[in-house]
């Protein structure tokens, strides 16, 4: 179901939330952002909500663990209403260092068993039509500070291959891209859905929690990857949204957003 202005409350009751074991600084990851010549900002839920006049939606057991791409894809209804982590669990992949199929294999049996359908995608180009996964591919994050990830021993095509034998989903994404804004959700257990009119990077932060990742190395993963597919672009055009919720230590005190200069 959809809130606009959720309440805090719940979060702790929806049954695929979960507490974040390894938490950051929110207003750390800002002045990181920020120092990368991005415009960060942080926000709690409700004001989010009203300021973007965005929806977040609970997530649903059929949604996807899909990628942060903010274009079109097949997945309808609420097979949208995954976590959206990048390239969907390539974004696990990466932040654990694995190089084969078989690591693969079993972080998709780990996704199924905490409630999601594994996916990755491609596009009307190919299987390389994520921009995660091809970067990745491509060794681009192997001297990317914090990072520091090389590429694995398998293709696109028998990564694909190995998510779709382990139940998961290859999905397809259509259009160009346009995204122009990076939202960063540490409301656990929430999403937002794509919207092909208005594309924006939906970064589930939380899910990195979930997973147990290494957060700071996940959003900067993400930072980096939004920079190395559209380079050379000075000054930085790119602004990030941190999504907290109202009782988030690094929630702004102030009733409007707290911007990062």
């Amino acid at each position: 179901a959809a809130r606009t202005h959720p309440s805090a409350h719940s979060h702790s009751q929806n049954p695929s939330s979960t507490e974040m074991s390894n938490p950051i600084s929110v207003g750390d990851l800002g002045v990181a952002l920020a120092s990368r010549g991005w415009k960060a900002s942080i926000l709690d839920d409700r004001d989010f909500c009203k300021l973007y006049k965005e929806e977040l939606v609970d997530v649903d057991p059929a949604g996807y663990l899909k990628c942060v791409d903010g274009r079109a894809s097949d997945a309808k209804g609420v097979q949208q209403h995954g976590p959206k982590m990048l390239g969907g669990v390539y974004g696990i992949a990466v932040n654990r260092g694995i190089k084969t199929t078989k690591e693969l294999e079993a972080i998709c049996k780990e996704v199924k068993d905490a409630g999601h359908v594994p996916t990755v995608h491609g596009d009307e180009g190919g299987i390389l039509g994520c921009g995660f996964c091809k970067l990745w591919l491509n060794d681009k994050f192997a001297d990317e500070g914090m990072v520091n990830e090389s590429k694995p021993k398998f293709s696109a095509d028998d990564g694909a291959k190995t998510v779709q034998k382990a139940g998961g989903v290859v999905e397809n994404h259509v259009g160009k891209h346009t995204e122009k804004v990076v939202y960063l959700n540490f409301i656990d257990g929430m999403t937002l859905e794509p919207n092909a009119d208005d594309q924006r990077f939906i970064v589930d932060a939380w899910a990195a929690g979930k997973f147990n990742l290494d957060v700071p190395k996940y959003c900067v993963t993400a930072a980096a990857t939004v920079e190395k597919l559209n380079p050379g672009q000075a000054p930085c055009p790119w602004k990030a949204v941190l999504i907290v919720p109202d009782d988030h230590p690094d929630a702004p005190k102030a009733p409007a957003c707290c911007t990062i200069q």
